[in-house]
């Protein structure tokens, strides 16, 4: 019988759950915020996904419910799952993404190593914690903050006063520690609901004002201890929250040698575009397979390196699609995924992956490729 998922949210990795959804016989719906929207291929409906009656009204027909991305309110996805709709992930799992000091209160309670930090109420409080850690701190909005959005670096309370003027009446920032890391990384992991587990190599990610610019897999230099370290923390998280499909953990290593947790995702993430040619089975094939709760895929690498390549913005003339065919010309061994977005500054509009043997090759030929794009 087929599989009917429902994935609310029509965006680039909405659409990016088609072709495997195709190969899997899997029955993929999308209600998508708008008619132009990256996965309108599958898009059957258009609605706003904070109104339950239109998320009620699109689930009707389907046998389970995932996310494009973490928005969808609580009491949207607490009203489905009283209504009996298999929810994955659930909502007990997705606020854990959806704000941020809960997480960190709840990664607390799972000995997660993680930055230091605290909520805040006012500009005072947060001096106090910038005095406590060496004159400075980050400081991040708890809910809504993506690609560096909702992130600021302060050395005085007074720097977020703006955002404390902004926020609600005893409404908190989430204070953390400046970490000094060395690098960032990525974990991930798929989890079905039957508890089955699979992680997936930990990732060296690349971050250029904020937003994911390449992802090198696996991470270079991993040696057992972190690659050990990476997998632990990450099916501690799936399992101590109970994640139901792809789950990716971002995180920091440090220059005395700790991995700390950064931020959570509860869906297919930028950290592992990677996996579509790069592993034996891809991310968005391997969600599907979990939220269906189906037998998952193994995740090892089918090359010994894979980049991944953001295009960010796009050219500045012309389409997209006026570039393909130079692109493919002088980078064949070059995979190229784009989302069916106009040209923006600073807007992910597609990614490249370029997988061989040899990393300064691979990287090389990403970049350029990528760039074809420009």
């Amino acid at each position: 019988m087929t599989v009917r998922v429902g994935v609310i949210g029509g965006g680039q990795l909405a659409r990016m759950m088609i072709a495997p959804a195709v190969e899997l016989g899997i029955d993929l719906r999308v209600l998508a915020e708008d008619e132009g929207m990256s996965a309108r291929l599958a898009a059957t409906a258009i609605g706003d996904y904070r109104d339950l009656e239109t998320v009620r009204a699109f689930v009707r027909d389907v046998d389970v419910v995932t996310f494009d991305h973490e928005h969808v309110p609580q009491e949207v996805l607490r009203a489905l799952v009283a209504d009996g709709v298999q929810v994955h992930p659930g909502p007990d799992a997705l606020q854990f993404a959806q704000d941020k000091l809960v997480m960190r209160a709840r990664l607390a309670e799972l000995d997660v190593p993680q930055p230091d930090w605290a909520a805040v109420r006012d500009v005072d409080e947060l001096q106090r914690f910038i005095d406590d850690h060496g004159g400075g701190a980050v400081v991040k909005t708890p809910r809504g903050g993506y690609d560096g959005k909702g992130v600021r670096v302060v050395r005085a309370g007074s720097d977020a006063a703006d955002w404390f003027d902004a926020a609600g009446e005893g409404d908190a920032l989430l204070a953390e520690e400046l970490v000094p890391f060395t690098r960032e990384l990525a974990q991930q992991v798929a989890r079905r609901p039957s508890g089955e587990i699979r992680a997936y190599p930990v990732v060296e990610t690349v971050q250029r004002d904020g937003v994911c610019a390449e992802v090198i897999a696996p991470a270079p230099n991993g040696h057992d201890r972190l690659v050990q370290m990476a997998e632990q923390i990450g099916r501690r998280i799936a399992e101590g929250i109970g994640v139901t499909g792809m789950l990716a953990v971002e995180l920091f290593e440090t220059d005395d040698e700790r991995i700390l947790v950064n931020e959570l995702a509860m869906r297919p993430h930028n950290s592992g575009h990677w996996s579509q040619e790069g592993a034996v089975t891809g991310q968005f094939e391997q969600h599907l397979r979990a939220v269906a709760d189906l037998p998952l895929g193994r995740t090892e690498p089918r090359s010994p390196w894979t980049v991944m390549v953001n295009i960010l913005g796009g050219p500045a003339d012309g389409a997209l699609e006026d570039r393909f065919a130079q692109a493919m010309a002088e980078h064949p061994e070059a995979k190229i995924h784009t989302y069916g977005k106009a040209p923006r500054p600073g807007r992910k509009v597609g990614h490249v992956n370029v997988s061989g043997d040899d990393l300064d090759d691979v990287m090389y030929t990403a970049r350029a490729a990528a760039t074809q794009f420009l």
